[in-house]
């Protein structure tokens, strides 16, 4: 064996034990100390009970002299500190067995999710009604296995009807063919959500109705039923997600449609508001304006402002045309307001600059909005009733005055409408 000294160390050499004198665990040389192996914990504890047989082998000179190399610097980690870092698989090897337990269930579930559960429930569990014979004798009506599982009958018949779909479409063993205890190979978790429901309004018309919305819509029911059953959840999504609320806002536009009852509720709710009721008016002012233009393109025909409707002058059409592709090219997210008062107010004015250039059509027209005043001012006027100024003391001086400058009105119009008739 070549033992090395630690060139550090200048103390004298230690004589060698005689043969007489057996060498004990405690008597060590400090560079044997730091450059020789130590032995294992177990082999240290067994010298030190046992003496030696045999003389310690003296160093010799050369061995004194002799340096360490870089590789015989390197110290080995020592048992205690391997002792107290164990190894991955020395740790899944020594785990607790109820870690073990829940491991391998958390595994089953991650791979089949609810499928794992609703096994237990296909292979013990006989619906009352069916006849208990072959391996259907041992297994428990949905009653007696929530009892022992410590919940409600109904959530058990919720796994087991989900079975029972699976089963249909072929995707899971029938009950008949499953046995108490017996594992099949089940499938994936993300299969289970399109079979089963954790909610009972699923049964109810509601819930039915729900569905059948969201298989229309190319949807599973549970994600739609969820939805439903969470309007506070629905809510919050509406007030932070844009694209939350515009569906949220087509959905309900698309049930006002066959709802008068939510009609109602929205136009009270809008009326209430008056940020609403000035936007819901600043729309419609859109909206008028653009149907405006819009029926001079599609009927041909104009409206005066005295309320004549006659045909619409060639220029006039293929302005109001140009205009009206110009708003049907905007994007719902573009405001049509500004676009509409431009449409209207050139269409207008074309509208007027018709009328003034026919002579036939503008004194129609004039007729027709002095006769249109005529009528207003007839109607007010029948309306007052002197009844109430007898019975009542309602009578101020400046009523009369009113009523004798109406007179007088009444009077310059008379004449001029004589002396119009006379030279016409």
């Amino acid at each position: 064996m070549t033992i090395a000294l630690d060139p550090s160390d200048i103390s004298p050499a230690v004589p060698a034990p005689a043969e007489s004198e057996p060498p004990t665990a405690g008597r060590t040389d400090s560079s044997e100390e730091f450059w020789v192996q130590q032995p294992e914990p177990e082999a240290a504890g067994a010298s030190a009970n046992e003496p030696d047989d045999g003389p310690a082998d003296e160093p010799s000179a050369e061995k004194a002299v002799s340096a360490p190399t870089a590789q015989e610097t390197i110290s080995e980690p020592s048992a205690q500190e391997t002792a107290d870092e164990p190894s991955a698989e020395e740790t899944v090897t020594d785990a607790d067995p109820v870690v073990v337990r829940d491991a391998k269930d958390f595994g089953v579930y991650a791979r089949t999710g609810g499928w794992s559960f609703a096994l237990k429930v296909a292979r013990s569990v006989r619906p009352g009604g069916q006849h208990a014979e072959g391996t259907a004798a041992t297994k428990v009506s949905a009653k007696a296995f929530a009892e022992l599982a410590g919940c409600s009958p109904e959530r058990v018949m919720r796994y087991y009807k989900a079975w029972d779909m699976a089963a249909d479409d072929g995707v899971v063993p029938q009950f008949e063919v499953l046995a108490p205890g017996e594992d099949i190979e089940l499938p994936d978790a993300d299969v289970w959500l399109s079979y089963y429901t954790s909610r009972n309004s699923a049964s109810s018309v509601r819930g039915q109705a729900i569905s059948a919305a969201a298989e229309a819509e190319g949807i599973r029911p549970t994600k739609a039923l969820e939805v439903a059953e969470n309007p506070t959840a629905l809510r919050a999504a509406i007030l932070a997600d844009p694209g939350t609320a515009e569906a949220a806002r087509g959905a309900l536009l698309d049930r006002m449609k066959e709802d008068p009852a939510l009609q109602t509720e929205m136009a009270r709710a809008i009326a209430r508001t008056d940020d609403l009721k000035k936007a819901v008016a600043s729309e419609a002012k859109a909206a008028d304006r653009i149907g405006y233009v819009r029926q001079i393109v599609e009927n041909g025909q104009i409206k005066t402002p005295a309320g004549q409707t006659v045909e619409a002058p060639a220029e006039l059409r293929a302005e109001a045309e140009r205009h009206l592709s110009l708003l049907d090219e905007l994007d719902d997210s573009e405001e049509a307001g500004e676009w509409a008062g431009e449409a209207y107010d050139t269409v207008k004015g074309l509208v007027a600059k018709a009328v003034e250039e026919d002579p036939a059509l503008r004194v129609q027209e004039r007729r027709t909005k002095f006769y249109n005043s005529l009528q207003k001012a007839t109607k007010v006027f029948e309306e007052l009733t002197l009844d109430e100024v007898m019975e009542e003391d309602i009578y101020e001086a400046d009523m009369l005055q009113r009523l004798e400058s109406l007179q007088e009105a009444i009077g310059t119009c008379i004449s001029a409408l004589r002396r119009a008739t006379t030279t016409s």
